[in-house]
């Protein structure tokens, strides 16, 4: 953004705001073209969506399920269609939503037949009273709810299942020393604020390429990946799922605001440059006050944000890229 684009929007109060990720494992910098343009238009396509949505008058929580909806059927992303495969040779599929406005939350994991998780793990919220339901129960639960149910193959992608290959070859030349991690996997998520001032968070993924049966990561943990309080903020993390579990990073960020004092650009920064290793990842929040940050500590995040005062980008690296379609 210019600084007279930035001098223009000061003062504004925002009305809405969205943010959105897909993941902080990012393609090469010398990507051609054409492949740069399809990330960046996956993202811009679910961020107009949930514009629209949110400008409408929509909730937030429509907001970011739609989105996340999206990515997951997109091949590009580490979630539903393009999840990644487990060490063996399946796919296990973690996801969460929460609202901001009574910390309602649900949550899915290991489950291997719902076509777009999140709807799953919003069901949980709405319609038990658990948080967290994983494996089998929950393929179970999403067979008796009537979601999209679909078969193993559908999850596949050439993409993936050579990441796969390449990193089994990898651990047993290493005789069982490698530790599995995702090549370039792209968990999403999405945050957002709505116009009645509630807030909403949520996060899917495909899990680590070739991670070991009944593996679990931070996305669907309520409090590590994805969190929402109408009081802070929303969040919604990618990178070392591991990491976020330990240090509590999506709650981590809500408390700094909440307890510190702290604005959202202080928090966020403060988990990702100081609570984190540099490599293990990133998030995107949105504030009460409809501030949104962006971070991470990798070489780059999938990632794009969208407000009522016009702002509206995409990025991967560094820059962000002010789209002139609107």
């Amino acid at each position: 953004m210019t600084g007279k684009r930035r001098e223009r929007r000061a003062g504004r109060r925002i009305r809405w705001a969205l943010a959105l990720h897909g993941g902080a494992a990012t393609v090469a910098r010398d990507v051609s073209p054409a492949r740069k343009q399809r990330y960046l238009g996956a993202l811009a396509g679910a961020l107009r969506l949930a514009r629209d949505r949110l400008a409408a008058g929509g909730s937030s929580l429509e907001a970011v399920e739609q989105v996340v909806r999206c990515l997951e059927d997109s091949p590009l992303f580490n979630a539903g269609k393009g999840a990644v495969y487990t060490a063996d040779g399946t796919h296990a599929l973690d996801a969460a939503i929460m609202d901001g406005r009574e910390l309602a939350c649900g949550a899915v994991a290991g489950v291997r037949a719902a076509k777009n998780p999140i709807s799953l793990a919003r069901l949980v919220m709405e319609r038990t009273p658990h948080v967290l339901l994983a494996g089998e129960g929950a393929d179970r639960f999403a067979a008796e709810m009537g979601v999209d149910l679909v078969g193993e193959d559908y999850f596949h992608t050439p993409r993936r299942r050579g990441q796969w290959e390449r990193t089994q070859r990898k651990e047993r030349a290493a005789r069982g020393q490698g530790k599995g991690r995702s090549e370039g996997g792209s968990t999403v998520g999405a945050v957002a604020l709505d116009l009645h001032g509630h807030l909403a968070a949520a996060t899917s993924t495909g899990g680590l390429t070739n991670q070991r049966r009944g593996r679990v990561g931070d996305s669907p943990l309520i409090g590590a990946g994805t969190y929402a309080d109408d009081r802070t903020c929303a969040v919604s993390c990618t990178g070392r799922g591991e990491e976020f579990i330990r240090h509590g990073v999506a709650h981590e960020v809500s408390a700094r605001l909440r307890l510190l004092g702290q604005s959202l650009e202080e928090a966020v920064r403060s988990a990702i440059h100081g609570t984190l290793a540099p490599g293990d990842g990133g998030l995107v929040a949105v504030g009460r006050d409809g501030s949104i940050s962006l971070a991470f500590n990798t070489s780059g995040m999938y990632r794009a944000a969208a407000d009522s005062s016009g702002r509206f980008e995409v990025a991967i690296w560094e820059e962000p890229e002010e789209l002139a379609e609107r």
